[in-house]
C-alpha cells in the first residue's frame, strides 16, 4: 500500500511541474507562442472581399463601382454601401450606367414596344374609356381615389398586371424572379436567385420565360397551358403538396411548338433588333417577322434574319445558342398557294391555342377569405400570402412600377379556361387569324364596408374583346384543316 501511494504522489507532482512550466512564461511577462484566441483575419480590401462569389464576364470586367457606385474602401457595410445603386440596369438608372457604353442600344430600347408595353397598356385603357394613348407603362396615372372604370383599370394595371415588365423584378415564384431593365433579359436568374454576374448577349429561353409564362405567348412554345385556379378543375387532380409551382400556377403539358422540338430558341426568330428596337415602326427598323418570311423565301430575295444562309440553293438557319443547322422547309402542298393570301399560317398549323374566357378581377379592401379559400392559387405570390395568412396584416398590394404599397387586394378568376377549338375570325388585314379573348375583362370593386362600388364593369361596346394573335404551337396541319378555313372564309359571289 505505501508503494502505491508513493506512485500516485509522484504522478501528481509531475503533472504540477508540467503545468507550472506551461505558464512560467506568463509569470516572467512573456507572451506564449500561440495565443489562446486566434484573431479573425482582416477581409481583403474592395467589394469582392465580401462578395467573393461574384464573377464578371470578359466584356464587363469593370470595377464594381463603375455600375453600382458605393465606397469600396469602406470598413463597414454601411460605409461601403453609401450611395450604392443596387439595381443599376433599372429603367431609372440604365441611361447613366448601361448607357455609358451602350448609348444607342439603351436609347432605342427605352422606346421599344417590348420595353414600354404601350400596346398592351393602351388596349386595356382604351377599352375602359381612355381618350389618348400613353407612351409607356410608367405614364399610367396613380389613382388615389377610384371614381370611374378607367381609374379602376389604371389601378389594376399598376398594382396587379405589370409585375411581368422591366420596372419590376418579378413575382416571388422560383422561375419568375429576374433583374430589372436591361438585366431582365441579359442577367441570368435561376430558382429565384441571380445565378451569375455575367451578362449574356444571347439570352436562353429560360430568361424569356421569366416573363412569358402563364397563358401567354412563350409558355405555349413549350406546350404549357396553365391550370384553372380552382382546385376542383385541376386535371390530373393532386392530393399531395409536392408541386413546386415554379411559375405560380401548375400547368398541363401539351404539344410544344415544332420549332422548339427542332432545337430553336426564342431569339432565333426574335432578335434583339426586333425586340428592343421595334419592327416596322421607324425608318431603318427591321421588318416584322412572319412565317412566310422564311418558309416562303425564294432565291434572289433578301434574307429575313441574319442567322440564315444559303447552302446548295436551300435556306438554312443556324441556331444562335448551339450553332445547329436546320434546313428551312418550303411549302409544297397546293393549299398554301390557294389560301396563303386568305389565312394566316397558324389557322391551319396551330395545334392548340389559348382560350381563357371571362377574366374577372375584384378589388376589395376587406377580402372574404373563406369564400376565396378554393381560389387561393392566384398566380401572384403577394396575393396568395395574404389569402393564406389573413390575420397577419391589412390587405395591400405594391405598385409594380414604384414599389409603393396601397391598401386593398386584386383577386382574380375565370369563367372558362380551355385550349381546344381555336377561335377563328377575320383580322384587320381581311385574312383569317386565330383569335383569343385577351380583353374579355370584367372589373368589380368592393370597399372596406363591403359596399359594391363597381359591379362587373366590362369593356366599352366599341372595343373588340377578342383580338388576333399568333399562337406559338405550330405543327403539321391536321387532316381536317379545311374545316378551319371554309366555314370562316367570306362567301365569294360570282359577278
Amino acid at each position: 500500500m505505501p508503494f502505491r501511494r508513493n506512485i500516485k504522489t509522484s504522478a501528481i507532482l509531475v503533472l504540477l511541474c508540467l503545468f507550472a512550466q506551461a505558464f512560467s512564461g506568463c509569470k516572467e511577462g512573456k507572451v506564449p507562442e500561440k495565443p489562446l484566441v486566434q484573431e479573425t483575419p482582416a477581409r481583403p480590401p474592395g467589394c469582392q472581399g465580401c462578395h467573393t462569389e461574384v464573377r464578371l464576364d470578359p466584356s464587363h470586367d469593370l470595377a464594381c463601382t463603375a455600375c453600382h457606385q458605393g465606397n469600396p474602401e469602406g470598413a463597414t457595410q454601411e460605409q461601403a454601401h453609401a450611395d450604392l445603386i443596387s439595381h443599376p440596369a433599372h429603367p431609372d438608372q440604365m441611361q447613366k450606367t448601361c448607357g455609358t457604353c451602350h448609348a444607342s442600344q439603351v436609347a432605342q430600347t427605352a422606346t421599344s414596344l417590348h420595353f414600354t408595353a404601350a400596346k398592351e397598356v393602351n388596349s386595356v385603357r382604351t377599352g375602359f374609356g381612355a381618350q389618348a394613348p400613353l407612351g409607356s407603362l410608367a405614364e399610367i396615372p396613380i389613382r388615389e381615389t377610384i371614381a370611374s372604370p378607367l381609374d379602376l383599370a389604371d389601378d389594376l394595371l399598376r398594382r396587379r398586371c405589370l409585375r411581368c415588365h422591366v420596372y419590376n423584378s418579378g413575382d416571388g415564384y422560383p422561375e419568375t424572379v429576374r433583374g430589372t431593365g436591361c438585366a431582365a433579359c441579359h442577367l441570368a436568374y435561376t430558382n429565384g436567385k441571380m445565378s451569375g454576374h455575367g451578362f449574356s448577349k444571347s439570352p436562353p429561353d429560360s430568361q424569356c420565360l421569366h416573363c412569358h409564362y402563364g397563358n401567354f405567348v412563350g409558355a405555349d412554345y413549350y406546350g404549357r397551358f396553365e391550370h384553372d385556379f380552382n382546385q376542383e378543375y385541376r386535371t390530373p387532380y393532386r392530393t399531395d403538396t409536392t408541386e413546386t409551382r415554379p411559375y405560380g400556377v401548375e400547368f398541363h403539358q401539351l404539344a410544344p411548338d415544332i420549332h422548339q422540338q427542332k432545337g430553336m430558341a426564342c431569339i432565333d426568330c426574335h432578335s434583339g433588333a426586333e425586340l428592343m428596337g421595334g419592327h416596322g415602326a421607324a425608318k431603318g427598323s427591321p421588318p416584322a417577322i412572319t412565317c412566310l418570311g422564311c418558309h416562303g423565301w425564294r432565291k434572289g430575295q433578301p434574307l429575313p434574319l441574319n442567322n440564315l444562309q444559303i447552302e446548295a440553293d436551300r435556306l438554312v438557319l443556324i441556331t444562335r445558342l448551339t450553332g445547329k443547322k436546320l434546313v428551312v422547309p418550303q411549302p409544297v402542298h397546293p393549299a398554301h398557294r390557294q389560301y396563303e393570301k386568305k389565312a394566316h399560317c397558324t389557322v391551319c398549323h396551330s395545334q392548340w391555342s389559348f382560350n381563357d374566357q371571362g377574366t374577372h378581377l375584384l378589388r376589395t379592401d376587406n377580402p372574404d377569405h373563406p369564400a376565396w379559400s378554393r381560389l387561393s392559387v392566384q398566380g401572384s405570390r403577394e396575393v396568395e400570402e395574404q389569402l393564406d395568412n389573413p390575420a397577419d396584416q391589412a390587405p395591400s398590394l405594391r405598385d409594380k412600377i414604384t414599389g409603393t404599397p396601397s391598401p386593398s387586394l386584386w383577386l382574380k378568376g375565370y369563367e372558362l379556361r380551355r385550349w381546344e377549338s381555336p377561335l377563328i375570325g377575320i383580322g384587320p388585314d381581311n385574312m383569317l387569324h386565330i383569335f383569343r379573348p385577351i380583353l374579355d375583362l370584367h372589373l368589380s370593386m368592393v370597399d372596406a364596408n363591403k359596399k359594391v362600388i363597381f359591379d362587373n364593369v366590362g369593356m366599352e361596346p366599341r372595343q373588340q374583346r377578342y383580338l388576333p394573335y399568333t399562337p406559338h404551337t405550330v405543327g403539321k396541319a391536321g387532316a381536317f384543316y379545311t374545316e378551319r378555313l371554309k366555314p370562316n372564309l367570306p362567301i365569294e359571289t360570282k359577278p
